[in-house]
């Protein structure tokens, strides 16, 4: 619809909105002017009036019109409409509304000695100055409000204030003081409403005249102020130099910015208010700041405290949360960076002291859905066993399950006897997932989205619901159990003679960890029998694996358990494994067994599986004789071994661990790789055709390999923060074993502690060589920063 504007004697009538400013809000104006009349006639100043035409008052005190008729005033609006756009036509070809060249009111004052004149100092400061002298062609010499000389190039100068010779430095304190006392923002709303209904642009200096009724420098200067700071009703319609040309804004942008201000200021409001919470928690005592769920309550904060975890974690999904964060941070006097976020989060309780920031930043899910477990339930009390009357009962077997001791859940578990023949006789007995869950299911394409358990030191996030996985798949001790079980018997040169595949019922006897079996082992208990057979079992295979190219690449790691991470100072339990001793040996040794038997079996009954395989490498293992066996020589070895690959159609020869082939299948509660495998055995067993084919296999693979990379990479980042947090609370005093694997560069060398399980490097002493063994301290230890320096005790 047409806006209708009766001009001179009328308010401007709408047919779509109310006016901008009603015959009410230009009484208000018409009472501040005289208020301002009075203020500033204190200072010799006068002001114009508005026009004396116009009748301000009337019944009531409310403006009164003369009323148009209609034509007259569509007529009039048409008028005042092609008159606008004279006027911007006007300037854009150097003309003012009355015809007056914008040149001459562009045209710029010559720089001289003594003149006062506004600059920009950088991207943020603008400063006051009096010009000095010339420095070169173009650049003058200044001297500016805080007493400092510099050189400024013409471009850097905003403003030369007029009418003014030779003024004294020392005196532009006192006039930005006086600029600033006069300052009055509203003085703009007068100013516009004027220029608006005039169709008139303005210099500085007659919008100076206009509003304080004077151009003298200070007033002009108060205008250029006013002008430059001003976001809501003026535009800049030319510019030359360090002067402009400014024409009043149309009624609908500055209708459109006001709200925008309106918007802006209680954004900032709120800003404030919360960067008030945040101080307030930053200050309390740690047993008393706020719980996560008070900061996630309400929509507003909410969003701000989301926009600062996003931004400590780089995760940032938009813009908006990145300038949130950025805000937030400038007026909490931080720098912009991902670790003053995550500093202040953790000061304000948010996030705990020891926050894992890769655990969100992965974005790993922790917790299963309501829906899953509700499933992972059902399937525990309603599903049926197809297998049931194919298992095999081998209840009258020892079986032991050895395992670290915080294990949540067993997969696997051995038998041994020795036949009358001599040879051995092992079972490998792996828990039966697969008879609680089937493929496409809800439960199965959930354990496929997270791909494998994720283990850390902190805590346990399965695969499986833990209900499912701990009451219904897992090996438990006592109680009778189904499995899948892989039998071998060995030939005396540890190679395989024959082997059997089948669904099994179990009844676990022992659950030991590997330090109570190495413990049992070292006893040689004669009712243990069984024990001692599978270590003998054990040392038979690792001897034929050797003789087919095997690698040892046995080690020494680290396993730390923290009881109470959310305490800003836990207790942190330090184990070092020896993947070379005896218990470790033995499991390692049957689960590579199984995996040779597997893919045996897959390979003579044409099953599509993961048949893992790694490209024999060209290592003359006796070129590193000369190095101490063991970890030392593991290093060396492990650095110039070549990436696994997988086939899905036919086993591939593993070069590393010296096996015809390979497929990983005594993890199907922690791994879905393995899940997979056990698909498709137990389907062959049941005469059916496996469920994926090799295609499928390899597209699924595809996926759970970025799973099993990020797992890695979680396992690593957490393991290695909780080993710089041990040993950064440690005492400085205490000192380190260290075994030298290499040289970095001149004199630094990578180090193994022996006590800890963990690499780092230092500067050590001239004539230490790789293999010996010197003494270190940690000098300092940053687990956050990642950083750690170590100092070789001489």
């Amino acid at each position: 619809m047409m806006a209708v504007r009766a001009v001179n004697s009328c308010s401007i009538f709408r047919s779509a909105s109310p006016p901008p400013f009603s015959a009410a809000v230009r009484c208000r104006l018409y009472h501040y002017r005289n208020l301002q009349f009075r203020r500033y006639s204190k200072l010799g100043c006068r002001f114009h009036a508005f026009r004396s035409e116009q009748k301000l008052f009337g019944h009531g005190g409310v403006r009164s019109c003369s009323v148009h008729s209609l034509v007259d005033s569509v007529m009039e609006e048409l008028e005042f409409m092609r008159k606008r756009k004279r006027v911007y036509a006007a300037s854009k070809m150097g003309l003012t509304s009355s015809g007056e060249l914008l040149e001459d009111k562009l045209a710029n004052r010559v720089l001289e000695k003594g003149l006062l004149l506004e600059f920009k100092k950088d991207s943020d400061r603008v400063l006051l100055a009096v010009a000095q002298k010339p420095d070169g062609k173009k650049n003058w010499m200044v001297s500016d409000q805080n007493g400092v000389t510099s050189s400024i190039k013409p471009q850097q100068i905003t403003y030369i204030v007029p009418g003014i010779e030779n003024f004294d430095h020392t005196g532009i304190s006192d006039f930005i003081q006086k600029a600033q006392d006069n300052l009055d923002p509203a003085l703009m709303e007068f100013a516009w409403v004027e220029l608006l209904e005039n169709n008139k642009s303005v210099t500085t200096e007659e919008l100076a005249e206009m509003i304080f009724g004077s151009a003298e420098p200070l007033e002009s200067y108060c205008a250029h102020l006013l002008l430059s700071k001003d976001e809501t009703y003026f535009s800049v319609l030319e510019t030359k130099g360090s002067r402009s040309i400014y024409g009043p804004r149309p009624t609908v942008q500055v209708q459109e910015l006001l709200r925008w201000k309106l918007a802006k200021e209680a954004a900032e409001q709120e800003l404030q208010e919360f960067v008030q919470l945040l101080k307030s928690a930053k200050n309390m005592p740690s047993k008393a700041k706020p719980p996560k769920s008070s900061w996630l309550a309400e929509e507003k904060t909410r969003h701000k405290i989301e926009s600062l975890e996003s931004y400590a974690i780089d995760a940032c999904k938009n813009d908006d949360q990145k300038k949130t964060a950025g805000m937030i941070l400038k007026a909490m006097g931080l720098v912009k960076t991902a670790s003053s976020a995550v500093n202040l989060l953790i000061d304000i309780g948010y996030f705990p002291v020891h926050v894992n920031l890769e655990l969100l930043k992965l974005n790993i899910p922790t917790d299963h859905s309501d829906e899953i477990i509700t499933a992972a339930e059902s399937l525990l009390s309603e599903s049926s066993d197809p297998d049931e009357i194919y298992r095999k009962d081998l209840t009258h077997l020892k079986v032991y399950a050895i395992d670290v001791d915080e294990a949540d859940e067993l997969d696997d578990a051995l038998s041994a006897t020795r036949l009358q023949d001599g040879r051995i006789k092992v079972w490998i007995h792996v828990a039966d997932a697969a008879r609680f869950v089937q493929p496409g299911s809800m439960v199965d394409r959930e354990a496929m989205r997270r791909g494998t358990s994720i283990f850390l030191p902190t805590a346990t996030y399965p695969m499986f619901p833990e209900n499912l996985a701990m009451e219904g798949m897992s090996l438990k001790q006592g109680e009778i159990c189904n499995a899948v079980t892989a039998s071998v018997v060995l030939r005396s040169d540890g190679s395989i003679a024959e082997f059997s595949v089948d669904n099994s019922v179990i009844k676990p006897t022992y659950m030991l960890t590997y330090e109570s079996a190495s413990e049992l082992l070292h006893l040689n208990l004669e009712e243990e029998i069984e024990l001692k057979i599978l270590s003998e079992a054990a040392t038979l295979r690792l001897q034929w694996r050797q003789q087919q190219g095997a690698v040892d690449t046995a080690t020494l790691e680290a396993r730390i358990k923290v009881a109470n991470p959310e305490d800003p100072e836990p207790v942190i339990n330090l184990y070092v494994e020896n993947q070379a001793d005896p218990a470790m040996r033995l499991v390692t040794e049957m689960m590579l067994l199984c995996g040779e038997v597997i893919a045996t079996y897959g390979s003579r009954n044409n099953i599509p599986l993961p048949y893992r395989g790694q490209p024999q490498s060209n290592i003359d293992v006796s070129l590193f004789q000369h190095l101490p066996e063991g970890p030392i020589r593991s290093s060396a070895i492990v650095r110039l071994m070549r990436a696994a690959e997988i086939d899905f159609r036919k086993p591939i020869r593993h070069g590393i661990l010296g096996l015809p082939g390979y497929v990983q299948f005594t993890s199907p509660i922690r791994r879905y790789m393995d899940l997979l495998a056990h698909y498709q055995v137990k389907a062959y067993l049941r005469g059916e055709s496996p469920p994926f084919s090799a295609g499928q296999l390899e597209g699924m693979a595809s996926i759970l390999n970025m799973h099993s990379r990020l797992a890695k990479r979680l396992f690593s980042s957490s393991l290695r923060y909780w080993i710089l947090e041990y040993l950064r609370s440690q005492p400085k005093e205490r000192k380190y074993r260290a075994l030298i694997l290499k040289f970095i560069k001149d004199r630094t060398a990578a180090l193994l502690l022996v006590e800890v399980g963990f690499q780092a490097s230092a500067w050590v002493s001239v004539g230490a060589q790789i293999g010996d063994e010197v003494e270190v301290r940690v000098d300092e230890a940053h687990p956050r920063d990642d950083f750690i320096s170590l100092k070789e005790v001489i």
